[in-house]
């Protein structure tokens, strides 16, 4: 298959060894690159049972099917492995500049096995593949690792860097890998599992060409998309004052379908941060640990998170690899108490997480606790979530200030917070007892701590309300990588236009009653099964969520496919390769699941908290009343995929009819 190096690399920590190994083709056919191959090779590679932190836990970075070919908005790259934080599947997904030169080092992935000695960095330039010495950044921070290696470097080419904190380091749960100086590959504890292989940083300078079937179609619809998204500004009312109302419009209760290129020229103009105050109006936005509302954080208190304030900040834009929207931008620090002077602009997530969650209103440190964590490698959705689920538990008598070394954890105290923040990225007091998320830390508090632990299956859920959304509660219950907000949603689905390509897509072409969205019928789990069949192939092929929300009829995912591979494969046939992805890693869960109960190790837990989807209810705010038929829900989507309703792992017909392994 065009588009694709051809093999990848596997390299042996324990002992220094690499092997290039060939991919059959049609292992390309069947699960096309990035997670999708990811999935098939550690299946194989990492015994049942095995130790996330152990040697016999392999580590993968992977590139996608359509990044380099020419195409746009797939540059993201992927880690993959088993989650030390669920126990599971575990997958992050990241933009930056690292992905395209993966590939163009020779490869479409590489794969960590075994424990290093001491700390090394791969590196990969002119002079081949090869590991070197990390001790003199072991203990660096992610950003100042990053600048030390390149400040280092003599190499032809500027390397594109992956590396990891002092979080990762110390085996953290919670933390991920960093790219472009705080572009994370964020969940599933991907940064703990690099930090227990003593893996510091990979560093990539690659010149070989990444093969595309039709350049010149691939470059034609690629500029195209460029120039329709070059001419988007939005109206001169776009203003950050603005979004609380446009949050009001998004949550009435019939859904009007939109345009997703409205979505594009809001992102190309704040990023995220668009939704900083949009979603606490509507109720997208979690409060309080999930136990409050806007009525808890209202206007004079979100103003501080308008998200002009944050743009003002801005000096500059930054885009992806291949992305022309350019969501990201780069952040004035002064005055935050930064480290740097600079520091990327916080996502949405972040402003949430340490701002209605813990209902702080005080932008410099949210933006100081963004810094913490892009420094450190802790994700900023678990980080948030555990400091919430701290607050709460002192409010109750669970967590003393005796327990907290003295600090008194109040709702809204931002000095506390970031205190309590840095003692989590050192392990710090009690902050070693929190670094491994809400869930352990709730075992290991009791108390009654576990009814205030926010998470799904293990993991700190995406700052985006499941009752106001019931198909991200599925996904966050369901997902093999549970707690993620970014595989299948109401909102992402209704902008996408997938029906207009897929046949079995339902099709949302007229308003309708928001309540249709809280019933568990056959169209709803249709919806979330595409949408998760759908991510599949963006994480398989380089592709960014934003560009799906374009809508596929501006952003040509299917058409560049067909260009860059010389695949003529249908839509329908190509989300059959996502569905086989998909059910690919419920079977890795499945097994682990079933290998690791009782182990010290373990990370099975209930599939959500109840607060995410409403049991009880809220009493105030825009979600008062909402509750989602979660069990049943997750139960037909099960169904539809073919797996069992009750424990999530795929039936052995569904197997079969996919051609996946017995053994998973």
């Amino acid at each position: 298959m065009r588009g694709m190096m051809g093999k990848v690399l596997i390299v042996d920590l324990t002992t220094g060894s690499m092997e290039e190994r060939p991919i059959p083709e049609e292992t390309y056919r069947d699960y096309l690159g990035g997670v999708g191959l990811a999935v098939r090779l550690l299946t194989d590679m990492i015994p049942v049972g095995a130790d996330p932190l152990g040697p016999d836990n392999a580590l993968a970075f992977m590139s996608g099917l359509l990044t380099g070919t020419g195409s746009m908005m797939t540059g993201r790259w992927m880690v993959c492995c088993k989650s030390p934080l669920t126990g599971g599947w575990g997958d992050a997904n990241c933009g930056g500049t690292f992905s395209p030169e993966i590939k163009r080092s020779g490869w479409d992935g590489i794969i960590f096995r075994g424990v290093s000695p001491e700390p090394v960095a791969f590196v990969s330039d002119e002079n081949g593949p090869r590991l070197v010495d990390a001790s003199a950044w072991w203990g660096m921070d992610a950003i100042e690792s990053e600048d030390a290696i390149k400040a280092s470097w003599s190499g032809k080419k500027k390397p594109a860097i992956a590396t990891i904190g002092q979080a990762a380091e110390k085996l953290s749960l919670i933390s991920g890998v960093s790219n472009d100086g705080g572009r994370y590959a964020a969940r599933s504890g991907v940064g703990a599992v690099m930090g227990s292989k003593r893996l510091k940083a990979l560093a990539l300078a690659g010149s070989k060409p990444i093969p595309c079937a039709d350049q010149a179609r691939v470059r034609e619809i690629s500029k195209a998309f460029a120039a329709k998204i070059g001419k988007l500004k939005l109206p001169k009312v776009f203003t950050g004052a603005f979004m609380p109302l446009l949050g009001k419009m998004l949550g009435l209760k019939i859904v009007v379908p939109v345009d997703g290129i409205l979505a594009s020229a809001i992102l190309k103009k704040w990023g995220t941060i668009y939704n900083n105050t949009a979603g606490l109006v509507n109720g997208d936005s979690p409060v309080r640990n999930w136990g409050g509302s806007v009525k808890d954080y209202g206007a004079s208190r979100y103003r501080a998170v308008n998200p002009d304030r944050i743009r003002e900040r801005e000096s500059k834009k930054y885009n992806c690899f291949s992305c022309p929207i350019g969501c990201g931008g780069i952040c004035d620090a002064a005055g935050t108490g930064a480290a740097g002077a600079h520091m990327h602009k916080p996502e949405y997530e972040t402003c949430c997480a340490f701002g209605a969650l813990a209902l702080n209103d005080d932008l410099d440190a949210i933006m100081l606790c963004n810094d913490i964590c892009n420094r450190s490698g802790l994700d900023t959705i678990s980080a948030g979530t555990v400091v919430a689920f701290a607050l709460e538990c002192y409010e109750r008598g669970v967590i003393t200030k005796d327990d907290a070394g003295g600090l008194e954890l109040r709702w809204g105290d931002s000095g506390a917070i970031v205190e309590l923040l840095r003692m989590m990225a050192e392990r710090r007091g009690l902050g070693d007892l929190l670094a491994d998320g809400v869930a352990i830390a709730a075992k290991r508090l009791g108390k009654g701590a576990e009814e205030l632990a926010v998470h799904a299956g293990g993991q700190e859920p995406g700052m985006h309300d499941g009752r106001m959304d019931p198909m991200m509660a599925v996904s966050f219950a369901a997902d093999p990588t549970p707690g993620r907000h970014t595989i299948s949603a109401g909102v992402y689905y209704n902008v996408s236009h997938l029906w207009e390509y897929v046949s079995w897509a339902p099709k949302v072409t007229k308003p309708y009653p928001k309540s249709k969205e809280y019933a568990a019928s056959d169209e709803e789990t249709l919806k979330s099964v595409a949408g998760a069949c759908m991510k599949q192939l963006l994480d398989a092929t380089g592709g960014c969520l934003f560009a799906l929300t374009t809508g596929l009829q501006h952003w040509r995912f299917f058409d560049w496919l067909a260009a860059a591979t010389g695949d003529a494969r249908t839509p329908d046939e190509w989300m059959e390769a996502g569905r086989r992805i998909q059910t690919a890693r419920a079977a890795f869960g499945a097994r682990e699941k079933l290998a690791d109960e009782g182990k010290a190790w373990s990370r099975n837990y209930s599939l959500a908290n109840p607060r995410v989807y409403g049991d009880p209810p809220l009493r105030e705010g825009p979600l008062a009343g909402k509750t989602v038929p979660l069990a049943e829900m997750v139960g037909r989507y099960r169904r539809e995929f073919g797996w069992d309703e009750d424990s999530g792992a795929p039936r052995p017909e569904t197997m079969r009819e996919l051609g996946l392994p017995a053994n998973g």
